[in-house]
């Protein structure tokens, strides 16, 4: 007599059920048997589940790689993987981390490298790769990478990359990519990127690039690139490039560019461009280009292009090419064409002198080319022509028209001629 074969267990659900409970329980069987699972490893105060610190690790444990949670941390030495405490480290006890730091709500170690999330970020060191805190984030070394902050970000040391907050960002060092604020942004050191600042911005150092605060905007050595402050911005070192300030706009160095100001705008040294202010321009040394202002634009020494005041112009040294005041336009020499709405004066004037009330030229001065205005007072020598009412020179060597003419030095009965005076020469 045959025996019947053996039935299955139970349906095939059932099997499945069996199978699986057998390997989870082998699998327990195995961590159990295992020295090196499932203990305190290493003098550590946690539950690691795991092979050779790999795995899940619960608690303060000081190596591990994988993922390890943990209240605090008291003596980390380094993680690899994802790393998620409650509160930062006590100090002198945190580590390295590399991979995710998870901040439930803070979190922080020696150097964080990788991707850093919650409520506030910290690294005695380096802080590196992308991090997001609700609240603030910093580094008392370098940062690196992308960082983003609800409140404040900085660095006591350098930034390479993206650092952004809602109230305030800054790093004591060189910044290298963008710095954004939504009240200060700045810089210790140099910067090489953008800087914004919804109040202010600014950079201890020199900028090459782009720097807007919505108030106020400096960089304490030379601005190459773009700066824009909402009432003013300045530069220690120079500007190259363009500088523009709701109220006043100013360099203790050269320009090379354009400064734009509402009420004013002054270089401490000259350089070429454009200054427009809207009241006055200033300039400590020898500017090329053009210069507007609402009442006056002065320069301390040569002036060369086009310069424009409401009241006057003047120079220091030598104006040249065109200027128009509605009042006066005065230097030492004046080469081009100058037109002022009351005079024009200087002791050489060179060019066509055009004035509504006078032109005039200081003792042992020249005139050499047009002088048209209602007087023409010459206290020196007339190489040219002046055309007035009354046109008076020391020495003549040229012609006045005008119904009073008079040439101290000419011949006795051509001093004084109506109409028309010569030249003894």
């Amino acid at each position: 007599m045959t025996a019947a074969p053996a039935r299955p267990l139970g349906s095939p659900a059932v099997r499945i059920v069996v199978t699986v409970a057998t390997l989870l329980a082998t699998l327990v069987l195995i961590l159990l048997a295992s020295p090196r699972v499932v203990l305190a490893q290493d003098g550590d105060r946690a539950l690691n589940i795991g092979i050779n610190k790999v795995g899940l690790s619960i608690g303060d444990s000081r190596e591990w790689t994988g993922v390890r949670l943990n209240f605090r941390d008291t003596r980390l030495r380094e993680v690899t993987g994802i790393n998620a405490t409650i509160w930062g480290p006590r100090r002198g006890g945190d580590g390295e981390i590399t991979g995710v730091a998870l901040a439930l709500p803070f979190t922080g170690g020696r150097s964080v490298r990788g991707i850093q999330i919650g409520g506030g970020i910290s690294a005695t060191r380096k802080l590196s790769g992308m991090g997001v805190a609700a609240l603030g984030l910093g580094a008392g070394s370098d940062v690196s990478g992308i960082m983003i902050a609800g409140l404040g970000a900085g660095s006591a040391g350098e930034l390479d990359g993206i650092l952004v907050a809602g109230a305030g960002a800054g790093v004591a060092g060189s910044a290298r990519g963008m710095i954004a604020a939504g009240l200060g942004a700045g810089a210790g050191g140099d910067l090489d990127g953008m800087l914004f600042g919804g109040l202010g911005a600014g950079a201890a150092g020199n900028v090459d690039g782009i720097v807007v605060g919505g108030l106020g905007a400096g960089a304490g050595g030379l601005l190459r690139g773009i700066g824009i402050g909402g009432l003013g911005i300045g530069s220690g070192g120079g500007v190259s490039g363009i500088a523009i300030g709701g109220l006043g706009v100013g360099t203790g160095g050269e320009l090379s560019g354009v400064l734009v100001g509402g009420l004013g705008v002054g270089a401490g040294s000259g350089g070429r461009g454009i200054v427009i202010g809207g009241l006055g321009a200033g300039l400590g040394g020898d500017f090329s280009g053009i210069g507007v202002g609402g009442v006056g634009v002065g320069g301390g020494g040569d002036l060369t292009g086009i310069f424009v005041g409401g009241v006057g112009v003047g120079a220091g040294g030598t104006l040249k090419y065109l200027s128009l005041a509605g009042l006066g336009v005065g230097a030492p020499t004046i080469q081009g064409v100058a037109i002022g709405g009351f005079g024009v004066g200087g002791q050489r004037l060179e060019g066509l002198m055009l004035a509504g009330a006078t032109v005039r030229i200081v003792e042992d001065g020249t005139l050499r080319g047009v002088a048209i205005s209602p007087v023409n007072y010459i206290q020196g020598t007339t190489h040219g022509l002046t055309i007035g009412i009354v046109n008076y020179t020391r020495q003549l060597q040229g012609v006045q028209l005008g119904l009073l003419n008079i040439a101290r030095e000419n011949p006795t009965g051509r001093r004084i001629l109506p109409f028309v005076n010569w030249g003894s020469r």
